[in-house]
């Protein structure tokens, strides 16, 4: 008999309209199944790190190049180091991560009081890493000199964010696309390029975890992308997302409580699941698989029990995010599958 999961893991966005139906929504429907809430990330945060770019695009330090994208590049304009600026000189202010989680944070604790919301549930913070927002949206090679100064506005946002928050009631989470992507090599050089090796990804998320506080929880979600609602390329297999956790594991210092890795709606073989035997996490963290899929309950649990030939205790979540090109029904049916696949723990 598969064993049923007893914990969910909601990834970062959730297309509903404001952080208090998230709260209010997923608290109801999948109850004590959570272990962490995100806000959701309405408004601009919806979709991912486009927000960021007019902050970038702001930057007296940056410019536009007046050249069109490549193709299949984003649709922004790229930017470069402006004239006269030289690489060192470049600055960032506040990203307004911190501005919005010390807002929802609020409206967190109010839920919780109000029972919406486990008692023990941690509020979740997820942040792109800093590669993820330059190399899109900057140049090479001016993108080398930029992602340093984003990084170290980064690192001040967690300080803020951990100076504002008990740090009992956080979570932070790394989304880790851009790096997954070049790891696994399919689409090649446009997202591996010369300055984003193995070696550079495992150190660039050692040295972004280095800061957060010993008592802030710590995750990453493993991601292949959600531009309009779909994987930029599809895993082969779990092959090389194991190989990045394995690595990360061993590279980051800070306790991870959890790890993410995505599952395609169509992967429901031995061959996709067979990597996670070489899967090696600490005894402390928890596995979430995004193996659920709006084709239903009985899509996720072929899914499950296939995972179960190999992998041990696991949770449960969406492959990415949920809120690309994904109305409030579609949102709303898809925490409820995540309910109708999982159980509260201690029920039977």
């Amino acid at each position: 008999m598969t064993e049923i999961p007893e914990s969910v893991h909601l990834v970062g966005s959730i297309g509903l309209d404001s952080v208090e139906e998230v709260f209010r929504t997923a608290g109801t429907l999948l109850g004590r199944r959570l272990r962490r809430v995100p806000d959701g990330e309405p408004g601009g945060r919806r979709l991912w790190i486009s927000w960021q770019y007019p902050l970038l695009r702001a930057n007296p330090f940056l410019k536009q190049d007046p050249n069109p994208p490549p193709a299949g590049a984003v649709g922004f304009p790229r930017l470069r180091i402006a004239d006269g600026v030289a690489a060192g000189e470049v600055r960032f202010g506040e990203l307004g991560y911190a501005r919005e989680a010390r807002a929802s944070y609020q409206d967190f604790v109010a839920a919780r009081g109000r029972g919406e919301l486990p008692a023990d549930a941690r509020f979740q913070v997820c942040l792109p890493t800093p590669l993820a927002v330059i190399m899109p949206f900057c140049l090479p090679p001016d993108a080398d000199a930029i992602e340093p100064a984003y990084e170290a506005a980064m690192l001040r946002e967690i300080d803020a964010v951990c100076a504002a928050i008990p740090h009992r009631d956080l979570a932070l989470q790394w989304d880790v696309c851009i790096e997954m992507i070049a790891w696994d090599g399919q689409l090649g050089a446009r997202y591996a390029p010369p300055s984003v090796t193995k070696e550079s990804i495992l150190a660039r998320l050692a040295r972004i975890s280095r800061p957060v506080p010993a008592d802030v929880e710590l995750g990453i979600h493993l991601c292949y992308g959600d531009l309009d609602g779909r994987h930029f390329v599809e895993p082969k297999d779990a092959g090389n997302m194991v190989e990045l956790a394995n690595a990360l594991a061993g590279a980051i210092r800070h306790r991870l409580a959890w790890l993410h890795m995505p599952v395609p709606v169509a992967r429901s073989d031995d061959a996709f699941f067979a990597p996670f035997g070489d899967l090696r996490l600490g005894p402390d963290t928890e596995l979430y698989l995004g193996l659920v899929h709006a084709d239903g309950v009985e899509g996720v649990r072929r899914r499950i029990a296939a995972a179960h030939k190999v992998v041990g205790d696991f949770g449960i979540a969406t492959e990415c995010g949920m809120a690309r090109a994904r109305t409030p029904t579609v949102v709303t049916d898809l925490l409820k599958i995540h309910a109708a696949a999982s159980r509260e723990p201690g029920a039977r």
